[in-house]
């Protein structure tokens, strides 16, 4: 196991360490002069860190590539306010080398009690064309464990092993509590969009070294691969209607809700926009939850600024907690004879006493 995570820069800052890491990105660029200088995005299980490599750059650069795990001695140091690693010496680790629990984040939560409740919730659904077609989906090996793994998404939120589940599992209570209070709403709809928003992440994801897009992710995106997976299990769903079938596809295609973030189309019925505002609320909230687990050791209750929503956020938990109060000094502990002296008796002139 190793000896330092990313999430300890805060008690290492200014210090040489020495830690294993995933290479998340790898970038060659010129520095003023020419000279070539690596740019490194590293991570391991607690998160991320920036680094760069100043010196005999030319001994290492083909040394290793994106996804490779290294070695590295350098500095940690702040920049611009953000923590980073000043490299002084790496190399390419062995595969005996690699523990890879190191270096992927995990959900703490029991993935076998996740994946029943979500089937729970399924089996309650009234109809029975949704039940099915959710149930097959849920019932398919490969989907099935890759559903049980996959992250939710590359860094925004729900990024860890898990993270597709806990997010999907989470957001179907949300949807089962909102039913209760709009009553209008076709719950088994809405559970069913809910199953359905991110599935194409098991594809569009790639988690086996670090969290990175696949070639497919990239060209397509996981809207259209969602679509495809769609129109593949349909295909063995004899006598789907069609009305559900649309308004599956609607749910996907709009569950991101605007076009600058990359709908199609908007919400256009009440389950699509219910799916698509409680969507974007459990993400929000997971990534203010991470972001004050990556922060924990701060004292201010003040967070830097947090990019994906576009603000620093206020940890109300530290704000709100009772203040340490010292506890007085105690004169005789903290006297110092030579500060302490008795001052001069009040000078007087010859021959003239004191007025008492």
């Amino acid at each position: 196991m190793k000896d330092f995570y990313i999430c300890d820069c805060v008690r290492q800052e200014n210090k040489v360490i020495t830690s294993t890491f995933v290479v998340v990105g790898k970038q060659i660029k010129p520095k003023k002069s020419g000279e070539p200088y690596l740019a490194l995005t590293l991570g391991d299980r607690s998160g991320q860190l920036e680094a760069k490599m100043w010196d005999n750059v030319e001994e290492v650069l083909e040394a290793f590539e994106q996804d490779d795990f290294l070695k590295i001695k350098g500095l940690i140091n702040k920049y611009k306010n953000r923590f980073q690693l000043t490299v002084h010496k790496l190399r390419k680790l062995g595969e005996s080398e690699i523990d890879f629990a190191d270096y992927l984040p995990k959900t703490p939560k029991d993935v076998d009690e996740l994946w029943q409740t979500l089937a729970n919730f399924v089996s309650s659904f009234e109809n029975p064309h949704l039940k099915s077609l959710v149930q097959a989906f849920m019932a398919d090996p490969e989907i099935a464990a890759a559903y049980r793994n996959a992250p939710a998404a590359k860094t925004l939120h729900h990024a860890y092993i898990g993270g597709l589940l806990d997010h999907v599992v989470s957001l179907f209570r949300s949807c089962d509590l909102m039913c209760n209070n709009y009553p209008q709403i076709n719950r088994d709809l809405l559970l069913t969009g809910a199953f359905f928003h991110d599935i194409g992440k098991i594809h569009e994801l790639s988690y086996n070294r670090s969290f990175s897009y696949t070639t497919k992710g990239q060209l397509l995106g996981h809207l259209i691969i969602e679509l495809e997976m769609l129109q593949a299990k349909l295909a063995l769903q004899p006598g789907f209607p069609d009305e559900l079938k649309t308004m599956i596809e609607h749910l996907i295609i709009s569950h991101h809700g605007q076009y600058d973030f990359g709908s199609p189309k908007l919400p256009m019925f009440p389950e699509a926009l219910m799916l698509h505002y409680l969507d974007d609320l459990d993400s929000k909230m997971e990534a203010m939850r991470a972001h004050f687990d990556r922060e924990a050791a701060f004292d201010s209750p003040w967070t830097s600024y947090n990019g994906s929503l576009g603000r620093p956020l206020l940890n109300t938990a530290k704000f709100l907690a009772p203040k340490k109060v010292l506890p007085p000094e105690d004169p005789a502990e903290t006297s110092d004879p030579e500060l302490d002296e008795s001052p001069d008796p009040t000078p007087t002139l010859p021959g003239i006493e004191t007025r008492r």
